[in-house]
């Protein structure tokens, strides 16, 4: 009972976290991972006899969530080549329809095949599609990286996958880096590290309630 209480003390604490940084909708799909990740965890401890259940993929609206499309274009700049291409790929997944998103994403690294922009943006649509960091999207971003290994946002948006994938860690490791390529003066280094601050505070905070979830155990 006790550790059902502090799993709630701990989401009213993500709650009020959320709230008095003023952080925007894609951290509170980080959240809910986060919190989801240690609701399930602590039920499968907490009750020996419930079988185990496999995940099913989430809604991923976070794709097109404005901040983050305002973010993925400062770091790449306005008025690409590929700027065609997302304009349509955002509209398609903000109706929800990823394998179209997909479709169009690989028909623009078919025709520049050397843009980490797209390649970056197909690793996106693979994981929505998908519903986690796939093969396919691993496949994309690591594309991606190889193309632009000194631009911060191939990791960026794969941390960002591993976030919708519950790898928290992984996602740090990431995001970590996508920070130390960003220029310090860059306009878009202050989205990363509020980013990056936030999932830490979720990072500590799984790492307390499980800490207290073994000490009920002993």
């Amino acid at each position: 009972m006790m550790g059902w209480v502090m799993l709630a003390v701990v989401t009213v604490l993500a709650a009020g976290l959320l709230v008095a940084l003023r952080v925007p909708r894609l951290l509170w799909t980080t959240a809910g991972a986060a919190l989801v990740l240690g609701c399930a965890g602590y039920a499968a401890q907490g009750r020996p006899g419930l079988g185990e259940a496999k995940p099913r993929p989430q809604a991923r609206s976070i794709e097109t969530a404005p901040d983050l499309i305002a973010l993925r274009t400062a770091m790449w700049g306005k008025f690409t080549v590929e700027s065609q291409y997302e304009v349509a790929f955002d509209a398609l997944m903000r109706v929800g329809d990823a394998r179209s998103a997909v479709k169009l994403a690989i028909g623009g690294v078919t025709k520049y095949p050397d843009s980490a922009e797209l390649w970056t943006d197909l690793g996106s649509g693979f994981v929505t599609h998908d519903g986690s960091l796939s093969p396919p999207a691993r496949f994309a971003f690591d594309r991606a990286i190889t193309l632009a290994p000194q631009h911060p946002a191939p990791r960026f948006f794969r941390g960002l996958g591993h976030v919708q994938s519950g790898q928290l860690a992984e996602a740090r490791a990431d995001w970590v880096q996508a920070l130390t390529l960003t220029p310090a003066n860059a306009p878009y280094r202050a989205g990363i590290e509020e980013r990056l601050a936030v999932l830490d505070q979720f990072i500590a905070m799984a790492a307390q309630a499980q800490a207290q979830i073994q000490a009920e155990q002993r």
